[in-house]
């Protein structure tokens, strides 16, 4: 099963892809994490990454899309979480002809909706395992009281620079110009389905199981 997990930052979609990994045997290919893997491979897609990346410049969405065939036919999984990516329209065609082309199919897309109050206090309160990765908030899901992760156990913490009301308030307005299309988009496909973001992290993990399981 190939899945998009859809939101607005700090809608709990790290989070429950992670769950999803865990639960399911899932990949989740990251955009962030393939360009990073990408440029310090020393393969030539890798070069290509890297020299865009040393000019400063956005990585095309043909990069992008090269290593997303790459990770799709060299991984062993019982399907992928496509994170970060498509953000446009035109990504999400040319994601839909690549996986067409290899024979696979883009069977749930998943939006966490979460009203934008809510958001700002979740993503002010929020700073995650410096080690791990692993989220915490300050209000649902406190930095346990020893100071180590129950993940991994690190006790380095860290909150994003641009975690504030007015860095969140643009990067929204960016997502929905950019990337609420898609919700109609993927509604007309017959793919999209609705989980409400806002909850406990267990309840909002099983919502996503029920879509996916229908």
């Amino acid at each position: 099963m190939n899945i998009i997990l859809l939101g607005p930052p700090g809608a709990g979609k790290g989070t429950q892809a992670r769950m999803l990994v865990e639960d399911r045997g899932m990949v989740q290919l990251s955009t962030g994490d393939m360009l990073r893997e990408a440029k310090d491979s020393g393969t030539e897609m890798g070069k290509r990454v890297a020299d865009v990346m040393a000019r400063g410049e956005l990585v095309t969405d043909e990069i992008v899309i090269g290593l997303i065939r790459e990770k799709l036919e060299t991984t062993q999984a019982n399907g992928f979480i496509f994170d970060g990516f498509p953000r446009t329209l035109k990504q999400a065609d040319a994601l839909g002809e690549l996986l067409a082309e290899m024979g696979q199919t883009l069977d749930r897309v998943v939006e966490l909706r979460v009203e934008d109050e809510a958001l700002v206090k979740r993503i002010t309160a929020r700073s995650t395992c410096g080690d791990c990765g692993e989220v915490y908030n300050d209000i649902t899901k406190p930095i346990p009281e020893d100071g180590k992760c129950e993940k991994c156990g690190g006790t380095e913490f860290k909150r994003r620079a641009d975690d504030n009301e007015s860095s969140l308030k643009k990067r929204l307005m960016e997502y929905y110009k950019q990337t609420s299309p898609l919700i109609g988009y993927y509604y007309h496909a017959g793919n999209h389905c609705r989980v409400d973001g806002l909850g406990e992290m267990d309840a909002i993990k099983t919502a996503i199981a029920e879509k996916l399981d229908a």
